[in-house]
């Protein structure tokens, strides 16, 4: 009795957002970024324009049908071993794409880790990825 005599009492909370949610939606990382299929994996491959640095490579497609960048992550058992170091390279790297998707080329990139790397180089990662995908300024 209680209870329902406290939901009549009091009103109704007002419906404020402080947080604007147009500005959010543009900051996912949503599927129509990522490669997800196979055939998009080997699209990419078979074009074979790639560049390495120490701890990335990172392989691209000219051109792809969707008019913005979308990203593909390898990152395999010889990079680490463990699964939980694989997982926070794949994070720093969806992240800083994330980040950074306006200023990419409509290209599909396919960031392949070479070298394990863990917080103390995840920097020198982020300054990596930014020397092999961003478009070069003249």
């Amino acid at each position: 009795m209680v209870a329902l005599c406290w939901l009549r009492v009091v009103p109704k909370a007002a419906n404020v957002w402080l947080f604007n949610f147009g500005a959010a939606v543009e900051q996912r990382f949503g599927k129509r970024y990522r490669l997800l299929k196979t055939e998009e994996f080997s699209s990419v491959f078979a074009l074979r324009k790639q560049r390495s640095r120490t701890f990335l490579q990172v392989l691209q497609s000219d051109t792809n049908a969707y008019g913005h960048a979308r990203l593909g992550l390898v990152v395999g058992k010889k990079a680490a071993k463990r699964a939980n170091e694989r997982n926070y390279m794949k994070r720093v790297i969806r992240e800083w794409f994330r980040c950074h998707k306006s200023e990419l080329a409509p290209y599909d990139f396919v960031v392949r880790v070479r070298q394990r790397f863990d917080r103390s180089h995840a920097m020198e990662v982020r300054k990596e990825l930014a020397q092999l995908t961003l478009p070069r300024k003249s």
